[in-house]
């Protein structure tokens, strides 16, 4: 009689990391997939562009929150289209 062997669970499985969305819908000229984003990490900036009304919008890299500080400010200013954020 010998004892029983313990059954090991099998290591948890890793979860895929999906990688971020680059192109945004503008909210300035409602243009589908125009709005680019571009992280430059060594300097700590993130900066949208837009390539058909051609606004920009550039920030300090504060987690993933770069199009939400675009448009966060595009709503504070109502129809005021010319700001710069740094």
């Amino acid at each position: 009689m010998g004892r029983r062997r313990s059954k090991r669970k099998p290591p948890p499985k890793k979860k895929a990391i999906e990688p971020l969305e680059t192109l945004f819908n503008c909210p300035f000229c409602n243009h589908e997939k125009s709005c680019e984003v571009k992280m430059d990490r060594q300097r700590n900036t993130g900066k949208i562009s837009c390539r058909v009304c051609l606004e920009d919008f550039q920030t300090n890299i504060n987690c993933i929150l770069v199009f939400n500080g675009m448009l966060d400010l595009c709503q504070s200013h109502g129809s005021d289209r010319t700001f710069m954020e740094t």
